[in-house]
């Protein structure tokens, strides 16, 4: 009946959706206190004959206690043979909600706080709750997402996106699953199937430790449109240096 109910969350997390940026990654909601990272995100995506957009950022994040974790990154971005530019700043805070492993969710809360170079975007703000649950070898995460542009010259509505992710253990230096990331629109009122943005694909994860408290951590993931409104192809990068 556990079983059934949490695949039944999970499942509900991905037909649910925030504007998505190639080198988005998916959150989970544990917090390691003391912990000090160096964060590097990176990924690139085409749709039709439009211009390959590629962005990154790096940033660095403390878990300043055992439920609070926050990051500052820098974030970049380039379109086509335009040369790479500074995109933004922007300030992440995650707060760990439940005990890891006390109930059968682990639930987390997410905020971002983004200023653009272009100040006529204003301020974006995300915000939105973290799932995440485990089955002997199999973790499940699943992610919403709200997002809205405060100050900007043009205002804009609350929109909702989401984040799902399947990862299978096998050992600790290489893992595998499946990833997704979508947008639906208007958090209350979603767009027509076809104008979603829907994308997935194969993901691999691992960790390889570095000796004392140094860890390198690494996810990918491949993503394929699944929606009309989505990039055709979509490959993203992230690499953690945990010391």
């Amino acid at each position: 009946m556990k079983l059934r109910s949490a695949v039944s969350v999970m499942a509900s997390l991905c037909l649910s959706s925030a504007h998505a940026g190639p080198a988005d990654y998916v959150f989970t909601p544990a917090v390691g206190y003391g912990e000090r990272e160096i964060d590097f995100k990176s990924g690139s995506w085409k749709k039709g004959d439009e211009d390959r957009k590629t962005a990154a950022s790096i940033g660095f994040g403390y878990g300043a206690t055992s439920w609070w974790f926050t990051e500052l990154y820098a974030k970049y971005q380039k379109e086509g043979s335009e040369a790479t530019k500074y995109d933004a700043l922007e300030w992440e805070n995650k707060f760990q909600l439940t005990e890891p492993g006390k109930y059968p969710l682990d639930v987390g809360l997410i905020t971002e706080i983004e200023r653009p170079r272009d100040r006529s975007e204003g301020y974006e703000f995300k915000f939105g709750p973290l799932f995440q649950t485990e089955f002997d070898k199999l973790q499940l995460n699943g992610n919403l997402l709200f997002e809205r542009h405060y100050r900007a010259e043009t205002s804009g509505p609350m929109e909702m996106g989401y984040q799902w992710q399947a990862k299978y253990r096998w050992m600790p230096r290489f893992e595998f699953g499946l990833q997704g990331f979508g947008e639906i629109g208007k958090w209350n009122h979603w767009e027509e199937r076809d104008e979603q943005s829907h994308r997935a694909g194969p993901a691999v994860f691992g960790k390889i430790g570095l000796g004392g408290r140094q860890i390198l951590k690494y996810n990918a993931a491949y993503l394929v449109a699944t929606s009309p409104a989505a990039p055709d192809r979509n490959f993203r990068l992230q690499v953690e240096y945990e010391f």
